[in-house]
């Protein structure tokens, strides 16, 4: 089968397709064929051998152990293991396996796929695990989220941001989201009760105070939290920019967060089958609409790292699988 394969780091040249042994499932596991599988930037960080990404993704420090990219994936059962119980070959699924994601055909548990909503395209599905669920999990379990609360959403426009933001109004938030020009009209026509334009405006400065903050980007410091949170607010940094950010919001985060009313601290999304059938629900709901900013095929994976390392894209980004 074809695969995207890396073994060494580096920049998105790094990649290539080439001819893999097909994986065969274990007694616990089911054979997806994959139509689509969606980018996230945690896969940049390990394709480019950032220091956290090697330590986090257990990789070698001089080249990649884990030669297979991707996380997010849509596809079709085509065989399983004699354990497995809730799929049978011909359903269509979408979930996360990770790595291992570009290729044609991957191995993956029962726990971390789910049906794919009726109503939406493989492509859609593909872009809906990882994002979907850092939405809902940063606002309902890291944020607690409440009907009526003021909630403003750094990068609403992106990945995660455009799930954060439909979430949001599901839950009866007054949602403010933050993007750049070119990129308010999508944000309000998913939902955004108004829409800041960071060109033009400093959330952190213009006097307004949130209830609760998302920050998908992670581009301001502590301080500029504080300010913009009202007493007992929380803000949860869900993205980073650099690593002198990183640390201080891991660590001024919680200290701020011990001996205050204000919590500020970072979150890291777990892959939960109860999230993805609720985001299922969700979607055949009419609740729910993944937005697609490109999809390229397979042979141009690596065209696809650099539209997401633009750190431009308005919604996720996905590769498709031609059989």
């Amino acid at each position: 089968m074809k695969a995207i394969v890396y073994t060494q780091y580096g920049s998105p040249d790094v990649l290539h397709i080439q001819e893999v042994e097909k994986p065969t499932p274990n007694d616990d596991q089911v054979l997806v064929r994959v139509h689509a599988a969606s980018l996230n930037p945690a896969e940049a960080h390990m394709r480019k051998g950032a220091l956290m990404a090697r330590v986090f993704a257990g990789n070698e420090f001089l080249k990649p152990k884990k030669t297979i990219l991707g996380a997010d994936i849509a596809g079709r059962v085509e065989a399983m293991g004699k354990n497995v119980t809730q799929f049978k070959p011909g359903d269509e699924v979408f979930g996360r396996r990770s790595p291992d994601g570009f290729a044609e055909y991957v191995c993956v548990s029962e726990n971390p796929i789910a049906l794919k909503p009726t109503n939406i395209t493989f492509e859609q599905a593909a872009a809906v695990p990882v994002a979907a669920i850092t939405a809902l999990q940063s606002l309902r379990d890291d944020g607690q989220i409440q009907p009526g609360q003021k909630v403003l959403i750094n990068g609403a426009s992106g990945g995660v941001g455009t799930f954060t933001v439909q979430i949001a109004k599901s839950f009866g938030a007054d949602v403010t989201g933050v993007c750049r020009t070119q990129n308010r009209d999508l944000v309000r026509s998913l939902g955004a009760d108004r829409v800041i334009d960071y060109t033009q405006e400093d959330f952190t400065r213009n006097g307004q105070r949130y209830d609760l903050i998302i920050d998908n980007v992670g581009n301001h410091s502590i301080s500029d939290y504080v300010r913009a949170l009202n007493p007992k607010g929380i803000c949860v940094i869900v993205g980073f920019t650099s690593v002198p950010l990183l640390l201080q919001h891991l660590l001024l985060g919680r200290l701020i967060s011990k001996i205050g009313s204000k919590k500020i601290g970072m979150m890291l999304a777990h892959i939960k089958k109860t999230d993805l059938v609720l985001l299922k629900e969700m979607m055949e709901a009419g609740k729910l609409v993944p937005v697609i900013d490109r999809c390229y095929p397979l042979s141009e994976v690596s065209e696809a790292y650099r539209r997401l390392e633009e750190k431009h894209a308005r919604g996720k980004i996905v590769v498709t699988l031609e059989h």
